[in-house]
């Protein structure tokens, strides 16, 4: 009789033995790993989409004050070039002026000498009268003639070029004026030059 052996499982190895959801030889991440990199990479994401929204940022006060010194300073510029521009043409007009009113005096002149030849004695009037006309405009350009005597020596007025022994006059009082001056005191063009009488000794 033949005796028939029934084959037997052998057990298998534990490489074998397939994965069982769950336990701990998995491979696969768990839930617990899982949800740590997912809020970190939530977190992460939170400040780019703020500096995405946020925009543009305000100019700082010390950006905005510099501006405006750079704009203070344009304006003082262009305001520099404009008051020189209207100062230069104020000095010509005003050269002008001055050498137009003294025209008359020119033409008075060269008729003065056109009748020298023949009437001598209209060239002594002639030239007063010329003389007359040139301190009429000094005075109009606000440069009175100035030749008063019997007056008190004021050196804002006066420059004394000689004193001398006058009894009849008080001392320090101008006798002779040798030059007469133009202008007022504190304008003028030049000082009377002046005798003046000395004190008694």
């Amino acid at each position: 009789m033949t005796n028939s052996q029934e084959p037997v499982d052998e057990p298998r190895s534990e490489a074998e033995t397939p994965d069982e959801p769950g336990s701990s030889g998995s491979s696969g991440p768990s839930t617990e790993d899982t949800e740590p990199a997912a809020s970190a990479a939530s977190e992460s994401a939170e400040p780019s989409e703020t500096s995405e929204t946020s925009g543009p940022s305000e100019p700082s006060e010390s950006s905005q004050l510099r501006d405006r010194w750079r704009r203070a300073l344009a304006d003082l510029d262009n305001l520099r070039k404009r008051h020189t521009k209207e100062l230069q043409r104020e000095r010509e007009a005003e050269r002008a002026r001055v050498c137009t009113d003294w025209l008359p005096v020119l033409d008075n002149l060269e008729l003065a000498l056109a009748h020298a030849e023949a009437d001598s004695g209209s060239v002594v009037q002639g030239v007063k009268a010329v003389r007359d006309q040139a301190v009429d405009i000094l005075h109009r350009l606000g440069y009175p003639r100035d030749d008063e005597t019997g007056v008190p020596f004021d050196p804002a007025r006066h420059e004394v070029v000689t004193v001398v022994d006058d009894p009849g006059t008080e001392p320090g009082t101008v006798v002779q004026c040798l030059r007469p001056g133009y202008g007022t005191p504190g304008h003028q063009l030049r000082p009377m030059a002046a005798v003046v009488s000395k004190r008694q000794e």
